[in-house]
């Protein structure tokens, strides 16, 4: 059974997935430890009391710097002994000692096909608008280990979705949620948590 954290930055839609496919059984020997959020009034953390996960925030602005953020961050997550990070939708950049101490212990999901479409700032709705303005007809999400760089790790699973031509930003991010990232993260998940990776 391997322990799990996830770090969340706002609704929490995508970690509600993941609790549903563990309550519903596509995620096999998998514990949710925590949640963690960078803000204090991000409605994932509502989302783990409401299914007993302990739910903790280490917000930037209670820190001085920077680095006793990222201390503050690393010890907290240090402290539920976990096997896997999973990045739902938690928009801060990770110190690079947290990468270091947990390398390919950490995925993210991100709502393009990698490499269209990500790097730096393109993240949320920016990315759906960047690809509508490109015109593309298929886009999609990832599933990635996460490395030094912006969505630059090892994909682990993608998920192509079509694009309609009445689109606007915000029905094709929620198609894509629901097509691609609500599926392929708890199969990621799933799969780390069974050895099952090929």
């Amino acid at each position: 059974m391997i322990r799990v954290g996830v770090l969340v930055s706002g609704g929490g839609t995508n970690l509600q997935a993941i609790i549903d496919a563990v309550q519903n059984g596509q995620i096999t020997n998998a514990s949710l430890e925590v949640v963690i959020s960078n803000k204090k009034d991000a409605y994932a953390l509502t989302r783990a009391r409401n299914n007993q996960i302990a739910a903790e925030v280490v917000c930037v602005k209670d820190y001085e710097t920077r680095e006793d953020f990222n201390k503050a961050l690393i010890e907290r997550i240090d402290s539920y002994h976990l096997d896997l990070i999973v990045l739902a939708g938690f928009l801060l950049v990770l110190p690079p000692e947290l990468i270091a101490k947990y390398r390919n212990k950490i995925i993210n999901v991100h709502p393009s096909l990698i490499p269209a479409f990500c790097g730096n700032g393109f993240y949320g709705l920016h990315v759906h608008e960047k690809a509508l303005e490109r015109g593309v007809k298929v886009t999609g999400a990832t599933v990635h280990f996460v490395d030094e760089g912006t969505d630059t790790g090892p994909i682990i699973y993608q998920k192509a979705v079509e694009v309609m031509p009445d689109d606007t930003p915000e029905t094709l991010q929620k198609r894509v949620m629901e097509q691609a990232e609500w599926k392929i993260l708890p199969a990621a998940i799933n799969a780390i948590a069974n050895s099952d990776l090929s």
